[in-house]
This record gives structure tokens, sequence and C-alpha cells, in this order.
């Protein structure tokens, strides 16, 4: 059973659908990449998955929960984590702080034993326990984010556009935290930009545009295709449909 079922979703704001009927899904321990051009939905879809954009039609399903009557605190609640590309730490609070924030709805024992795990996990955010969130810099605010969701063990975790601003050295290492996360059983859902680094630590890959999957497969078969590469090292994106396989 796939952990993540999404069946004909279609969503948008107000009038406007942005996207039009999308199959998806996401296995147990999974890393799969949405890529696409900016504009074609990316971020719309996920955040009707998360319940933040009201679907008109189509289902969503977390194993065999459907989540259609459920608030984004409940999907939340149930395994579900979201690192945004903005916004994502509490910068006047302490790391320490951002993770006990992550962590509120666990008691002080288990709050404890989750901080110390991810202290081990990630020993720079140990190092900086102290430190103010605001002061870190932009690789070791991501990493904070992306530890701060975990706090609570989900099942699933979103992540939109980790590497933003980030320099090549810091985008490969959170890069290598990504595959961190499924070590400890949870998938992930990447939405990002740069593809090659994004494709190099997925299992498969969606590619959107115009709020349709283009093409879908395994991150291998969709880095090597050459119509895929060519879009991406500028030159026209596909329309929707005309790489679908």
């Amino acid at each position: 059973m796939a952990l993540l079922s999404v069946e004909r979703l279609r969503c948008g704001y107000g009038s406007n659908e942005i996207i039009h009927g999308i199959d998806f899904h996401v296995d147990p321990s999974e890393v799969v990449t949405v890529l696409g051009p900016n504009g074609c939905g990316k971020t719309t879809f996920i955040r009707a998955i998360l319940g933040y954009v009201r679907m008109t039609e189509g289902k969503v399903s977390l194993a065999d929960t459907n989540l259609e009557k459920f608030t984004p605190t409940e999907r939340a609640s149930l395994g579900i984590g979201y690192v945004p590309q903005l916004s994502n730490v509490f910068k006047p609070l302490t790391v320490l702080e951002n993770l006990e924030m992550g962590g509120y709805r666990l008691g002080r024992a288990a709050l404890e034993s989750a901080i110390e795990r991810l202290f081990a996990l990630f020993p720079i955010l140990e190092a900086r326990r102290g430190q103010r969130a605001g002061t870190l810099s932009g690789g070791e605010r991501q990493v904070l984010a992306i530890a701060r969701a975990m706090m609570v063990a989900p099942k699933l975790i979103f992540l939109d556009e980790p590497s933003a601003g980030l320099s090549p050295r810091r985008a490969d290492d959170i890069f290598q935290h990504i595959r961190t996360i499924t070590s400890l059983g949870a998938a992930v859902v990447l939405i990002e930009q740069d593809a090659q680094r994004a494709l190099n630590v997925s299992d498969r890959a969606y590619v959107f545009v115009t709020g349709e999957v283009a093409f879908e497969g395994l991150a291998a078969e969709v880095a090597a295709d050459e119509r895929i590469r060519a879009a991406y090292l500028g030159g026209k994106a596909p329309r929707a449909g005309t790489l679908r396989q």
C-alpha cells in the first residue's frame, strides 16, 4: 500500500483551477522529487495535500485514511511534516527552543529523547543549541527546519526548495541530510529547482507542466531523458502530455 495516494486531484484559487486532475503516490521511506518550471502548480499541489488549498475534485489518502475532512493541524498530527521555503524557523528563538516548539505535543521524556536523537543526527545543531536561529547560516537554518519537522517522527515530510539561496557546498549537505530522513523511516516529497541534485537522492520523480503531470518515472530515467534535460538547461519547457510515460 502506498503511504500517500492522490487520485485525480483538482484544485485552485476561486474559479482559477491550477491543478488539473493529477494522480500521484509516495511509498514508505521513498524520496520523490517534483520538478517543473515556475508557475506550474507544484506548491499549490502540495498545499492542497496539506489542507491549505481546497480541493474541487479527487481524493488524498495517507495509508488507508482519507484526508478530505481533516484540517491542516489534524493532517500534521496524522504524520505529515512540512518545511516551507521561507519563514521555516523561529529566528528570535534558540536552536533548542525551535526544536522544543517542533515537539510541543510530546511529553517531557519523549521531547528530551527526540532532541537528543536529532542532536546525534545533526551535530552542528547540538553545537549551536543555545544560539538564536536568526544568527545561523542559511544552511544551518535549513538543517534546523528539517530537524524541527522531524521532532514528532512524521511518516512523510514535504520539503519546499530546501537548497534555495545556498552555496553548492551547503546544498550538497542538505541533500545528504534528505537520505538521513529516510533512514529514520520517513518518506520525503521534494520540491526543487536544482533538478540534478534532487534526482541524485530520489527514487522517483514527477515533472509538472501547467498543472498536469508531463512525465513520471524512476529518478534515473528522468535524469537521462534528453527532453527533460533540454528543458532544464534553458530549452523550451515541454507541453503537458508530450513527455507522459
